[in-house]
């Protein structure tokens, strides 16, 4: 027996007695916070530190955990003993102070091994499926009246917590690691072997016979049953020797066996043989033939450690999990998003015949290589793994403790699989920041989205499930089923310069009615509202807009009709250039100037927009607008107050519609009015890209003329370029400006004009949105 677990254990098993003052660096990670959960409850004062703090610190302190955050030499100064990770360098100023003042320290492992030799322990290994099994196996022997101590290392919502010390029991469930060699420490009354394979090769540098090594030593070490997967050929070479040894899988002659697979809602149900002879029909809660194969394991410990069939048959089918593992996170309106742990090959081969076996449809998976070494030691294994999937999304790497490799990146896996793979769709998209965005407006009604790995590529997963949950209330309260919404829109889709970052939550309501209803949600939810039109008069930020950005569009809103002789109303998504189209068509003159205005009405009366000498309140008669409240009324333009560029009511309220009053006139003269306004505009504005003019006039001089008198015309950054044809235009050449470009040139503009010319010019293109990613 390791000298280390026996010196310990009467040491941490009388914790009541004679507490220790222990110390755990790395507090904050699933495995360290299991074992300060164990000595807190074993008696001892416990103290961890960590570079980060989570919901595991938050809740060992109110539990008596004293943490502390960055990692010091001083939290460890009165400590019994010291336990830190793998992860943890020598260079850790905790674990080296420690080791310079002769404090003990213990690795993870040691330090669980000698908790363990209090209780009969079951140690759960395996290169997959440890935590599942585990938590699963604590689970069916709490059902079984077993009262098991646990520790496993993942969040587990059945069990309450990810370890646990039940006194009244003997046996204590252990997941163990084999990343690092630790393994050996352990001398548990029975073992479960899942599988064997070449993993971890960046310690193991002798292959998979050293990784049988070590599994071999467990096996020797393993006082009563070892329990393994038959059909795993490693394990079977390693542990089938052993006298008593349990085999268990899907081929004939196993000791445990399961057939007639069936999938059951989220669960499966099958049938289980033992040793040949057909013991029942059980069925499991969660979903995965790989998770039936390790339900296998749990079923063979419990029944050779005398839990009752119906008892076993309670815990396997009221089982859901662990957290990461499969875990749904969210599933509303057609569209369910997924979150799994899975990072090496297996892994995500099991994972992905899961979830093609339980769906047909379009399946999106998002993938976050963990660590280097992995990467490229299974590149040609991670190339054939993801098959079945529509869609992969490969981000960069996640380092863990790793130090880049030269040529390894996600690139890498993105590569491999298309070359060698079954996948329609793969994009290596290194920006995680980012990836929600690009990811979130492509899902439709009917698709599954699975965030896949061990870093953190489950915040993508939790940001998309908070704003898919959202997005769901807000087609609720405006209670359209036509209507079209979307989520991270581009924005360069919808504005007349084409640049800009995503709206967060893009809506277009074809009622008042219905506009209404979002208009007073967000009041009252305090989420930001943006309306707007055709975007011509609009520049978006690169990084988007948070909120909800409303686009009133076909229905009420696309509507023109004569309320009077002279008078017309229009809705507010109607184009200027249909308006003045409808009122050519009804004998009315007035409106030939809004052909040359590129947005609609919505826009335009907000913005007051104008040309030819023209404005649009010139025409308005009265304006039907919602309020904060929700409430829509009418104002006559009387009491609307307007000037150039600016109508502050339509700053807090949103124009529905508008009536517009002409004065009757001879077709011909419409017409002739009407091309005189084509004309100009052809001959004076650009035909690329644009937001319009760009900045307001000045007192003395047009915008256009100062910038062409201050030489600034065809002046450029990248593919933004001042227009040569109308200096207060900038252009987006190809398409291929971002809005930085954009804004880097206006400010040049603005401050040439400052310093040469002493005059302050003020934009008239509206500049919303944010910089960094929404």
């Amino acid at each position: 027996m390791s000298d280390i677990a026996k010196n310990w254990a009467p040491r941490f098993s009388a914790g009541g007695e004679s507490p220790l003052r222990v110390h755990l660096i790395g507090v904050a990670g699933s495995g360290m916070s299991g074992l300060a959960a164990l000595f807190l409850q074993l008696g001892h004062r416990v103290s961890g530190s960590d570079r980060v703090t989570s919901g595991e610190t938050a809740r060992l302190e109110k539990a008596g955990l004293m943490f502390s955050s960055p990692h010091s030499a001083e939290a460890v100064a009165d400590a019994d003993v010291v336990v830190y990770s793998s992860a943890i360098r020598p260079t850790n100023p905790a674990r080296a102070a420690a080791e310079a003042n002769g404090i003990p320290t213990l690795r993870r492992a040691e330090a669980l091994a000698a908790i363990m030799l209090g209780k009969q322990g079951v140690v759960v290994a395996g290169t997959h499926g440890k935590t599942t099994t585990s938590a699963m196996a604590a689970h069916v022997l709490r059902v079984g009246m077993k009262s098991p101590s646990h520790y496993v290392g993942a969040e587990i919502p059945i069990l309450g917590t990810n370890a646990r010390w039940d006194e009244k029991g003997d046996l204590f469930v252990a997941e163990g690691d084999e990343s690092d060699g630790t393994l050996v420490n352990f001398h548990p009354e029975h073992a479960i072997v899942l599988n064997i394979e070449a993993e971890h090769l960046d310690h193991y540098q002798g292959g998979l016979e050293e990784i049988e090594g070590v599994f071999a030593t467990l096996r020797d070490q393993t006082a009563s049953k070892i329990i393994y997967c038959g059909d795993d050929a490693n394990a079977r070479k390693v542990c089938s020797p052993k006298s008593g040894s349990i085999s268990y899988g899907w081929s004939e002659g196993l000791d445990y066996r399961a057939t007639n697979l069936t999938p059951k809602g989220a669960g499966t149900e099958f049938t289980i043989e033992v040793r040949g002879e057909e013991l029942g029909t059980l069925r499991l809660g969660i979903p995965g033939r790989h998770n039936v194969l390790n339900s296998l394991a749990v079923i063979a410990l419990a029944l050779e450690t005398g839990v009752a069939f119906d008892k076993i048959a309670d815990g396997l089918s009221s089982f859901r999990g662990a957290r990461r593992r499969f875990e749904v996170k969210h599933q509303a309106d057609g569209i369910t998003v997924i979150d799994d742990y899975g990072h090496h090959p297996t892994e995500i081969l099991a994972t992905v015949e899961t979830a093609r076996s339980q769906h047909q449809g379009r399946i999106m998976c998002l993938f976050q290589p963990h660590r280097y070494s992995r990467t490229q030691l299974l590149r040609d294994e991670f190339a054939t793994c993801f098959d079945g999937i529509d869609e992969l999304w490969v981000t960069d790497v996640y380092a863990a403790s790793e130090d880049p490799i030269p040529g390894i990146s996600g690139d890498t896996i993105a590569q491999a699989v298309m070359a060698e793979g079954q996948v329609d769709h793969v994009q290596f998209h290194p920006d995680l920041e980012t990836l929600h965005l690009v990811v979130g407006n492509r899902l439709r009604k009917g698709d599954w989205l699975i965030t896949l790995g061990a870093g953190n590529i489950h915040e993508v997963g939790t940001r998309l499930t908070r704003d898919l949950t959202e997005m769901s209330v807000l087609m609720s309260v405006l209670g359209e089923p036509g209507a079209k919404t979307r989520l991270y829109e581009p924005m360069k889709r919808h504005t007349t310069m084409k640049v800009g970052g995503p709206a967060q939550f893009w809506l277009e309501p074809t009622t008042a009615a219905g506009l209404a209803r979002i208009v007073k949600h967000c009041a009252d939810s305090g989420i930001p509202l943006r309306v707007i039109g055709r975007g011509s008069n609009l520049l978006v930020r690169d990084g988007g807009i948070a909120g909800v950005v409303v686009h009133p569009n076909g229905g009420e809103f696309s509507q023109i009709e004569r309320v009077g002789d002279h008078q017309l109303k229009a809705g507010a998504g109607v184009k200027f250039k249909a308006l003045a189209a409808a009122a050519q068509a009804a004998g009315l003159a007035n409106f030939e100037w809004m052909e040359g205005i590129p947005g609609n009405v919505g826009g335009s009366l907000r913005m007051n927009a104008g040309a030819m000498g023209w404005e649009t309140f010139d025409q308005v008669v009265s304006v039907t607008m919602v309020d904060a409240e929700g409430e829509i009324f009418e104002k006559e333009k009387s009491e609307i107050k307007h000037s150039y560029r600016n109508v502050p009511e339509l700053a807090l309220n949103v124009a529905t519609s508008a009536v517009f009053e002409g004065v009757p006139a001879e077709d011909a003269a419409i017409a002739e009015k009407m091309e005189a306004s084509k004309n100009k505009r052809r001959s004076s504005q650009p035909v690329a890209a644009s937001a319009g003019c760009i900045f307001k006039n000045p007192e003395t001089i047009g915008a256009g003329q100062l910038i062409d008198e201050m030489g600034l015309k065809d002046t450029h950054v990248d593919a933004a370029r001042v227009s040569p044809v109308h200096g207060n235009f900038i252009v987006n050449e190809g398409g291929k400006a971002s809005a930085t470009d954009v804004l880097q040139l206006i400010e040049r503009i603005k401050e040439t004009a400052k310093t040469s010319r002493g005059i302050e010019l003020e934009t008239e293109v509206q500049i919303i949105g944010q910089n960094r990613p929404i």
